[in-house]
């Protein structure tokens, strides 16, 4: 497994994995629903398209705060977070519903969409430029965007904290910044200057800072084996053996303590939503 998950690997074991910890990961990125929602504008009934959609609990959200007569469509590339997505429409199937497509490089769609939104679903294209050139025509003239992308390292220790521990033990090869990954736009301009070159406008991005509970709410020691069965970058480490796994764990676990409250490991982050229109 890469630290640096490529489209086929989202479609095949990433999404098996983060469908495993889907509660633990979908609780940890709650927070980040209400601001990216909010940037979406949803001041009338509108199409919307969540890109990226998981297990669906943004879709779902979206479509809760939406106006009535709202229509949201949640994509991902992973069949089984797709199946997962499924089971939680609930009863008013009509306004909402699950794709597996691969959202670089699907067809056009033959009504355009009002909204398009990614919480973190964006990194990982293989060809940017040609991904959001497409998802461009996915969108209705005057529509607008918000996606979500987490800022740079320094601002996001619960990352940091993970790779610092695993570097103990393995040798990682410095990030590629070019390469899909979770920091590939940790650098807003370089987002905003992609979706500029495929014909967006009224480009902007806005940052949001708060803290994240570690697996929806975990204390140090099952937050640390949470991140070793979640994030890309632990994933290495199992290669190493378990000697070497135990080793990591110890030393995450240390530092998740220095950041447990009240019996929950809770830690910075920092994220930009780059909006615009078409």
């Amino acid at each position: 497994m890469s630290e640096n998950p490529t489209s086929l690997e989202w479609a095949t074991a990433r999404g098996e994995k983060w469908l495993a910890q889907l509660s633990g990961m979908e609780a940890m990125l709650t927070p980040v629903d209400k601001p990216i929602i909010r940037a979406l504008h949803l001041d009338a009934p509108c199409r919307v398209a969540d890109l990226g959609c998981g297990g669906g609990g943004t879709t779902v959200e979206i479509l809760r705060r939406a106006p009535a007569g709202s229509v949201v469509h949640g994509f991902d590339i992973s069949p089984a977070l797709i199946e997962s997505a499924r089971k939680r429409r609930g009863s008013d199937q009509r306004a909402i519903a699950f794709s597996r497509v691969n959202v670089a490089t699907a067809p056009v769609p033959e009504v355009p969409y009002d909204r398009l939104v990614s919480r973190f679903g964006t990194m990982f294209y293989d060809d940017p430029t040609a991904a959001f050139a497409n998802l461009a025509s996915w969108l209705a003239p005057g529509g607008r965007f918000a996606f979500a992308v987490w800022g740079p390292p320094a601002e996001n220790p619960w990352a940091a904290a993970v790779r610092e521990a695993v570097a103990e033990v393995i040798d990682l090869p410095s990030p590629d910044p070019e390469a899909p990954g979770p920091f590939r736009y940790a650098e807003a301009d370089k987002l905003l200057s992609l979706l500029d070159s495929v014909g967006l406008s009224d480009l902007g991005v806005r940052d949001w800072r708060g803290a994240l509970s570690i697996g929806g709410g975990l204390p140090a020691a099952e937050a640390a084996h949470f991140a070793l069965t979640s994030f890309s970058v632990a994933e290495l480490v199992a290669e190493a053996g378990d000697e070497a796994l135990d080793t990591v764990r110890q030393s995450l676990t240390a530092r998740f303590s220095r950041h447990q409250r009240d019996g929950v490991v809770r830690m910075d982050a920092g994220i930009h939503i780059c909006t615009g229109t078409r």
